[in-house]
């Protein structure tokens, strides 16, 4: 027997479906928060690991410390890789035309913000209206 389901348990399962505690490199979310950036650094990919050993740049030096204050953060720095600091709060990030709300999760540590912004939009195209094509003129408007 099917059950509808309620807009609330619509929402809800957006969240990732996960068995346990998240953990990124055998590390939990908790154990990952008590280390350094550097110490964090050895465990990320290459190309994240360089990223943040040259050190960031000015502007994503100041995304982070307005995070850390606790203020909303709007942002066009959608290389800045997402540190486990980072997890619970909200920020904004710019597609090209408007700022996509985005709350990090625990999966999203050590990717990038513009990962979970998409610059393109989804095209649905509709069918072909009269005058489109030659043979268009012979389907019937009703």
């Amino acid at each position: 027997m099917a059950t509808k389901k309620s807009g609330a348990s619509r929402g809800a399962s957006r969240l990732p479906k996960r068995k346990g505690e998240y953990t990124y490199r055998g590390k939990t979310i908790a154990e990952l928060q008590a280390l350094s950036i550097e110490e964090f650094a050895e465990l990320l990919p290459s190309r994240e690991r360089r990223t943040i050993k040259r050190g960031f740049t000015e502007v994503q030096k100041k995304a982070l410390a307005d995070m850390r204050e606790g203020k909303e953060v709007r942002t066009h720095t959608r290389g800045m890789i997402i540190l486990p600091e980072m997890v619970g709060k909200t920020i904004s990030v710019y597609d090209g035309k408007k700022f996509v709300g985005i709350e990090i999760q625990p999966e999203m540590v050590a990717h990038r913000f513009g990962e979970f912004a998409p610059t393109r939009s989804r095209v649905s195209h509709g069918s072909a209206g009269v005058g489109a094509t030659r043979s268009s003129k012979f389907v019937p408007l009703k």
